[in-house]
């Protein structure tokens, strides 16, 4: 019950920000569906490797690029429509938070250990999206090369 109430927010939060960034229709309902995606596959690496954040980062991060790279060529949108509002509900802002207010307390070791999480976790997002970005790019790329090489012979 836990994980759905965490699922169904995750996507009411990612429909919120993608109408805060003026997307409307659908696709703000399939960037809803985007934060879904990507917090289902943040909370499957949890119980699959444990209770490494940092790794679910990772995955929920390949998860919502692939969804937002293929929807994009769907909707024929940019990528970005669907990946930033899809990403806000994995975005560490309570360790931000939780971490600024050690600081303004003068509480330098929790600070640097929320400080430390948000970082590497954002670096885990980070690595998700660049490396599947890439590989992603680089097989359609051949696709679509083999496709137009394809309607040349006819």
């Amino acid at each position: 019950m836990r994980e759905l109430l965490q699922l169904l927010t995750a996507c009411i939060g990612a429909l919120g920000f993608a109408l805060l960034y003026n997307t409307r229709g659908v696709n703000a309902l399939l960037a809803a569906v985007g934060g879904f995606l990507g917090w289902a596959a943040f909370l499957g690496a949890r119980r699959l490797w444990g209770p490494n954040d940092y790794i679910g980062g990772f995955a929920a991060s390949v998860m919502l690029t692939v969804y937002a790279e293929c929807m994009a060529r769907i909707r024929k949108t940019p990528v970005t429509v669907f990946l930033v509002s899809g990403a806000i509900p994995l975005v560490p802002g309570a360790s931000l938070y939780r971490a600024m207010k050690y600081l303004t307390a003068g509480n330098g070791q929790m600070f640097r250990e929320q400080s430390a999480y948000a970082l590497l976790f954002a670096a885990s997002m980070s690595a998700g999206i660049m490396v599947t970005t890439i590989v992603f790019r680089l097989c359609w790329s051949f696709i679509a090369k083999d496709v137009r090489e394809k309607k040349r012979r006819i």
